[in-house]
């Protein structure tokens, strides 16, 4: 059995250790509270486009060729084979302690990978976490994005999203995906994967609506210009802003896993805080009991 000492010492490590993370899960619900309306924020925004995308869409507008063209699995050039050219785009968060938030995410970026076959696949990591991951398996970030993963900014996360698109339109790339969590609620994070361009498989056939509100095929526009030159200038806003919604998705993700964990980590320092106390307690009354019991042992042999 361990000594009152040993016992106390402990006792005083796991109240230490309750200071941080109560410390720690009061900072990532602050900060959850703010990436939360930034995202609900958004949200209504970027339903509302996509909306107006499906109806220009059914109405018969025609989504030009570059954005749409679905890549040969194996093209050859003077006989020899050219693999396509993928950009995955995975989110994480630059720090732990935010229970399964990263495991998952790098989890579902390597079976991204693994899908591609023998494709040439470019990984660019947002988050530190993720760049550790992929650097170990082989697929180093171009660039470092840890700054966008601790402040997300629309900026920066739209000049990406340019390039990106930049070079998909060039034929340099012939395939964009993002892999991120969806902040779902608070104690709800899913890991998605979803393809940004060709866009035939960004636009859903059935917009997103939202209960009480006019579906978007059910309205009458007056368009001007013409349904195809509307498309092909919302497109590019569109996939800016599918790209900044993930990584506000993401950064809201990451401030809730971390806020569940450290409150998990409390609630059990605290049992095992309470089971220390009765140990030290009893151990304490059975070193008394026993004194006592000398003492009197001692004064009958008097």
């Amino acid at each position: 059995m361990p000594s009152l000492k040993e016992i106390k010492g402990r006792i005083g490590s796991v109240q230490s250790t309750l200071k941080i993370t109560s410390a720690m899960k009061l900072v990532a619900s602050a900060k959850l509270r703010k990436a939360q309306q930034t995202i609900e924020g958004m949200r209504p925004y970027e339903r509302k486009l996509q909306g107006m995308l499906d109806h220009l869409v059914a109405s018969g507008a025609k989504v030009s060729g570059a954005y749409t063209r679905t890549p040969v699995a194996a093209e050859e050039v003077d006989g020899t084979p050219v693999r396509q050219r993928i950009a995955l785009v995975a989110f994480a968060s630059n720090s732990s302690l935010c229970g399964a938030f990263n495991a998952n995410v790098v989890r579902l970026a390597m079976d991204a990978i693994h899908s591609f076959g023998e494709a040439d696949v470019t990984v660019y990591s947002i988050g530190r976490k993720m760049a550790d991951a992929m650097r170990k398996v082989g697929y180093p970030s171009p660039e470092n994005f840890q700054n966008l993963a601790d402040k997300p900014a629309y900026a920066p996360a739209a000049e990406l999203a340019d390039r990106l698109t930049e070079d998909f339109l060039a034929g340099r790339l012939d395939r964009i995906e993002l892999v991120y969590t969806h902040f779902v609620s608070s104690g709800k994070q899913v890991p998605v994967r979803e393809t940004l361009l060709p866009m035939g498989e960004v636009l859903p056939g059935n917009p997103s609506v939202i209960p009480g509100e006019a579906k978007e095929s059910d309205l009458d526009y007056i368009l001007e210009p013409s349904a195809s030159e509307l498309l092909e200038d919302l497109l590019p806003k569109s996939l800016k802003l599918k790209f900044y919604t993930a990584l506000l998705d993401s950064n809201a993700s990451e401030h809730a896993a971390r806020t569940v964990a450290m409150q998990t980590a409390t609630d059990n320092g605290e049992d095992l805080l309470q089971e220390l106390t009765l140990q030290y307690n009893k151990s304490r009354q059975q070193k008394i009991t026993s004194e006592i019991l000398d003492l009197a042992g001692g004064s009958q042999e008097q």
